[in-house]
C-alpha cells in the first residue's frame, strides 16, 4: 500500500476515469457526470475534484503495483473553507450543470442523513484499473487500508450505489445498515465499527 502524494494526482485521477467513464448504468457518478459528448472533460474535473477533496480532508491510497486506488475523508478534516466552497462551485458549474444539481443535492441530503453526525472516516471512492480487474488488486488494497485502521476507534461510514463493492466491503467486515432508494438506483449504506 502506497499513501499518495499530490504527485499522483494524474495516476490517482486516471484510474478513477478509466474505471468510471465507460459504466451507463444508473449510479452516483453518472448522476453527476452524464454520459454526452462532454463526458472525459466532465469524468476529469469530477475525480480531480475527490482527489483533491481526499488529500484535503483524509487520505489516497494505492495498491504496491498502483493498479487500484482508495479515496478517503475523515469527517473532522472536512470544514467549510474558501478552497472547499471553490471547488464545489467548479465542480457544479463545469461538471454537473444547473439541471442536475438539484439531484445531486438530493443524493447528498440522502447520504448525509445516513452518517453520524460525530466523527468518522468515510471512503469516498475506490477503482482498479482495467487490466486489474478480476485480480486481488482492488481487494488486497482494501485489506491494507482497513488493517492500517485496526486500532481505530472511529466508524467507518460507506455509501455505495455499485453492488460489487458492496460484496468487496461486506468482505471486510462492513455490514448494510441502509438502503436508499428515492433516486431511482440503489444506495447502498454499510458501516464498520
Amino acid at each position: 500500500m502506497i499513501r499518495a502524494t499530490h504527485s499522483d494526482r494524474a495516476l490517482v485521477v486516471s484510474i478513477l476515469v478509466e474505471a468510471f467513464e465507460p459504466l451507463t448504468e444508473d449510479n452516483s457518478i453518472n448522476l453527476i457526470a452524464r454520459n454526452d459528448n462532454k463526458r472525459g472533460k466532465r469524468m476529469l474535473i469530477l475525480m480531480s475534484y475527490l482527489f483533491d477533496k481526499a488529500m484535503r480532508t483524509g487520505e489516497v491510497f494505492l495498491s504496491d503495483n498502483r493498479g487500484s486506488c482508495l479515496l478517503i475523508s475523515y469527517e473532522d478534516k472536512t470544514l467549510l473553507s474558501w478552497a472547499s466552497i471553490k471547488a464545489d462551485i467548479h465542480l457544479g458549474i463545469h461538471a454537473i450543470g444547473i439541471k442536475r444539481l438539484f439531484q445531486v443535492i438530493k443524493r447528498q441530503r440522502i447520504v448525509k442523513r445516513n452518517y453520524p453526525k460525530t466523527n468518522h472516516i468515510r471512503p469516498l471512492i475506490l477503482a482498479v484499473k482495467n487490466e486489474y480487474k478480476g485480480t486481488v488488486t482492488a481487494a488486497k488494497l482494501v485489506l491494507q487500508v482497513f488493517k492500517d485502521f485496526e486500532n481505530n476507534t472511529l466508524p467507518i461510514i460507506v455509501d455505495t450505489a455499485s453492488e460489487e463493492h458492496v460484496k468487496l466491503y461486506q468482505k471486510f467486515g462492513l455490514k448494510v445498515f441502509n438502503t436508499e432508494d428515492e433516486l431511482g438506483f440503489p444506495i447502498y449504506l454499510l458501516r464498520m465499527n
